[in-house]
C-alpha cells in the first residue's frame, strides 16, 4: 500500500507525530505540493492524504490506483467529491476534531477585544504603568460580556460549543441556521434579525454556494451599529472589501478573523493593516491536543476503510 501525504507540513509542526500512519503501508511525506507537482506525486498512489491540496477531477484521473483520499480537515471543498464518487474513490474527512479549539479561539478573540488585553499589555511594556500616577490607569475602555447579545451564524458542533460558553458568561444567545433545530438555551431568529440585534456576530457555517460572501456590503449595512464581528470558519464567507468598509465607516467597532480568502496572506490583501481588525493566521484549529486528535481520527478513518467500514465518508 503506497500512501502519499501531499502537504504534511500543515500538520507536523510542533509535537505532531505521523508515524502512526506507517502501520498501513509505505508512507511518503511531502511538506507541500504545488498544483504542478501533484499529478506526478500521486500517479501510483493507493491512498492520498492531504489538508488543503487541491484534488481536481483532472488530478484524480491521472492516478488509476487511487482508491482513498483522507482529509486532515473538516472541510472538503478542495476535493472534487462528485468525480471521486463516480470513480470509486472514497473521501473521508476528520469532522469534529477541532470543536473545542475553535470555540476557545472565538472567545480568545472576543475577550481580547472587550478586555483590551493586547493593548494593556503593550501599554505596560511601553512603560505606561511605571509612569502612572494611579494604580489602575484606565487608558482603554473595557466592557463586560454579560448581558450582551451574541449572534451565532451556523449551529453545528462548533456553534453549539460557542453557545455553551456564551451562556456561561451570561450572554443572550441568538442563532441563525438553515437547518431547523430545537434548543431551549438559545433563541432562533432570521439572519436579518440576528444582524440587527447582535452586539457580537460570530460565524460557524461551512463555505458553500449559499454562504459564499454572505457577509457583504448589504449584510454589513444591516448590522447593529458598533457591533463586533468574528470569523473563524472560512475566509470565503466574507467579502473582504466590504468588511474593510464596514470597519472604516464605523458600522463595526471592530472585527477579528482567523481565516481569509487567500492563505497564506497575499502581498495585496485588502485587510492587512486595517484599523480595529485583529487577524490570526488560521490557527484556531491547531492546539497541540487538537492536532493529536486530528491525526488519531485520520488514522482511524484509514483503519475503518481497510476493514470495509468507512467512517466520516463525505461522498
Amino acid at each position: 500500500m503506497k500512501i502519499v501525504f501531499t502537504d504534511s507540513k500543515t500538520i507536523v509542526a510542533g509535537k505532531a507525530d505521523l508515524r502512526v500512519l506507517e502501520q498501513f503501508g509505505e508512507v511518503i511525506l511531502y511538506e507541500s505540493t504545488t498544483p504542478e507537482q501533484i499529478a506526478e506525486r500521486i500517479k501510483d498512489a493507493d491512498m492520498a492524504l492531504c489538508n488543503k491540496t487541491i484534488f481536481s477531477a483532472e488530478v484524480m484521473s491521472n492516478a488509476p490506483k487511487l482508491k482513498y483520499i483522507g482529509l486532515f480537515a473538516t472541510g472538503y471543498n478542495n476535493v472534487d467529491v462528485d468525480y471521486a464518487a463516480k470513480h470509486g474513490i472514497t473521501v473521508c474527512n476528520a469532522g469534529s476534531y477541532s470543536t473545542d479549539a475553535v470555540a476557545q479561539h472565538t472567545f480568545a478573540l472576543m475577550l481580547n477585544h472587550f478586555s483590551r488585553v493586547s493593548e494593556y499589555n503593550n501599554f505596560v511594556k511601553d512603560g505606561g504603568w511605571k509612569n502612572s500616577e494611579v494604580f489602575s490607569p484606565m487608558v482603554y475602555e473595557t466592557h463586560e460580556l454579560s448581558g450582551k447579545t451574541l449572534g451565532i451564524v451556523g449551529y453545528g458542533r462548533i456553534g453549539k460549543a460557542v453557545a455553551k460558553i456564551a451562556n456561561a458568561f451570561g450572554m443572550r444567545v441568538i442563532v441563525s441556521t438553515r437547518t431547523p433545530q430545537t434548543d431551549s438555551s438559545v433563541e432562533f431568529v432570521t439572519f436579518d434579525e440576528l444582524l440587527a440585534q447582535s452586539d457580537v456576530v460570530t460565524v460557524h457555517c461551512p463555505l458553500n454556494n449559499l454562504s459564499d460572501k454572505m457577509f457583504n456590503h448589504d449584510s454589513f449595512s444591516k448590522f447593529k451599529r458598533g457591533a463586533y464581528f468574528i470569523n473563524t470558519s472560512r475566509g470565503g464567507v466574507v467579502d473582504e472589501p466590504a468588511l474593510k468598509d464596514a470597519l472604516e465607516s464605523g458600522i463595526l467597532c471592530g472585527a477579528a478573523v482567523d481565516t481569509i480568502s487567500v492563505e497564506p496572506m497575499s502581498g495585496d490583501c485588502r485587510l492587512f493593516g486595517v484599523k480595529n481588525l485583529t487577524i490570526t493566521p488560521h490557527i484556531a484549529w491547531a492546539p497541540v491536543e487538537t492536532v493529536e486528535r486530528l491525526i488519531g481520527i485520520a488514522a482511524d478513518n484509514i483503519k475503518c476503510y481497510l476493514e470495509g467500514k468507512p467512517k466520516n465518508k463525505v461522498n
